[in-house]
């Protein structure tokens, strides 16, 4: 009895919390999970046949047309200097609002506006409206709008006192990625917690600024504007001189390839940090840890599964924080091993490192679909709470906007509609992924046969993200883990 205890005291501490994003009764596929595998891989193929077979160079080139709006007069009509500021505005009071409800608010994360704010509305909602509206977050970033405001009052305050490192690139952005996404999963964040975190942020983005200069560190180093900038290339609008331009939704990611390999390390965790999130909690990933390393090291440690599990509760956080951060290299490895094999089949001159950085941003729409599939249900559930919140942001009880009681019952969503959402999403994404790898081929291999031979490996490393990622939306549902919407 002792000896069972101690087996299964690392599974009871360990037990997740329930998620918010999942669902209140256990789902058992329809179908075995392996016809959806199949299914996928089959689906992807054809879609490599008819890419394939009608995509020529000529045809891909009427994609990148644009059309200037501003020809049309609902446009020139917008006043957009107004509308900038008043969205400048409401950026700025919205990271306020977050840092001074966490400060002085109550400390409840469902009570207080920030926690619903900062991460279901801006980290996840507005991810998904960049997609749609393009890079409207390089005009209203509430750190550089702040620190323009500065540089007005006092011209040359952030003109730099150090040049950016060229060789840093964009390794301080993907630095910054990788410390949020821990904190997400692992920080336990609270409304105080959250605002301190805020404020930290805010003074590193006016230290980095003052040192390195605003252009140099709002480009490479303030994460969220790569990140936003990234997921901007997808959109169907673009910004260019001043003007905004529609184009064909994913062609911006064509228009120019990633210019540095901490770039393409950040689009990896992009797709990397959301497949460990999905995984991270179900029963394969813990019981590699507790199952397997736990008692292969516990002869080492020379004390009985009681006395020895403070300390692999301990290692079993170290073994977290490395698997996000290692998460990206092991895409990495997968990638380039990919490339490595579309390079043998072309037999081009270009280096491995040449080649992926070309086909890099054909990987985003992956990551995109990841993103969307992992937290959608989020918005929904806990992303409509903003609107009673934003009556009530510190939790004292007042009903501002008289919508404190709005949305009070629970919205539980229907599993089957989930799960085929998130299918037909993961399968869209690299559908489009292939398609625009392929676009990507016709640009780099001199002969439509050798940008078809290069197709057939990164065919291959699609059809492996496709299963990965399905395999692991599948995990908690198959394993029969009961959450509960909320």
């Amino acid at each position: 009895m002792k000896r069972a205890l101690a087996l299964a005291l690392p599974w009871l501490l360990l037990a997740p919390p329930a998620a918010a994003h999942s669902f209140g009764k256990v789902y058992n596929l329809p179908v075995p999970i392996w016809l959806y595998l199949y299914g996928a891989a089959a689906a992807l193929a054809a879609s490599f046949l008819v890419v394939g077979f009608f995509v020529t160079a000529r045809s891909a080139g009427l994609n990148f047309r644009t059309i200037a709006l501003d020809r049309w007069e609902f446009f020139r009509s917008v006043n957009a200097p107004s509308v900038l500021a008043t969205l400048r505005f409401i950026s700025v009071a919205g990271l306020l609002l977050c840092i001074a409800t966490g400060l002085v608010g109550r400390n409840n994360a469902y009570a207080n506006f920030n926690m619903t704010f900062f991460w279901i509305v801006f980290v996840l909602g507005f991810t998904y409206l960049t997609a749609l509206i393009g890079d409207v977050y390089a005009a209203i970033n509430p750190w550089r709008v702040l620190v323009d405001a500065v540089e007005r009052w006092r011209p040359g305050a952030f003109a730099g006192r150090r040049a950016y490192p060229e060789r840093w690139a964009y390794y301080p952005a993907l630095v910054l990625y990788m410390v949020f996404i821990w904190i997400e999963l692992f920080g336990r964040t609270r409304p105080l917690s959250l605002s301190l975190i805020l404020l930290g942020y805010t003074v590193l983005n006016f230290a980095a600024a003052w040192w390195w200069g605003r252009e140099a560190w709002f480009r490479h180093g303030e994460f969220f504007g790569v990140f936003f900038r990234l997921i901007a290339k997808m959109a169907p609008f673009a910004y260019v001189d001043g003007r905004l331009r529609l184009r064909q939704p994913f062609m911006g990611l064509l228009e120019e390839r990633a210019g540095h390999m901490s770039l393409l390390l950040f689009v990896l965790f992009m797709l990397s940090s959301t497949a460990f999130d999905g995984i991270k909690d179900t029963v394969f990933w813990v019981s590699l840890f507790w199952k397997h390393l736990f008692h292969a090291l516990l002869p080492l440690t020379g004390g009985t599964l009681i006395e020895s599990y403070p300390m692999f509760q301990k290692a079993y956080v170290v073994w977290q924080a490395a698997a996000v951060v290692l998460s990206a290299y092991f895409y990495l490895g997968i990638y380039l091993a990919f490339i490595w094999m579309a390079r043998k089949l072309t037999r081009v001159e270009a280096s491995v490192q040449t080649l992926a950085l070309q086909f890099a941003y054909s990987l985003i729409p992956i990551a995109f679909v990841y993103n969307i599939t992992h937290y959608y249900t989020l918005i929904i559930t806990q992303g409509s709470q903003i609107v009673r919140l934003v009556s009530d942001p510190f939790g004292f009880g007042w009903d501002i906007f008289a919508t404190k009681q709005w949305l009070l019952a629970p919205i539980t969503l229907d599993a089957g509609v989930v799960w085929h959402t998130q299918v037909w999403l993961i399968l869209f994404g690299h559908i489009v992924s292939v398609y625009l790898a392929h676009i990507e081929a016709l640009k780099v291999f001199p002969t439509q046969r050798q940008a078809t031979l290069s197709q057939l490996p990164m065919l291959l490393l699609m059809v492996a993200f496709t299963t990965i990622g399905l395999w692991i939306l599948s995990q908690p549902i198959s394993a029969g883990q009961v959450q509960v919407a909320g």
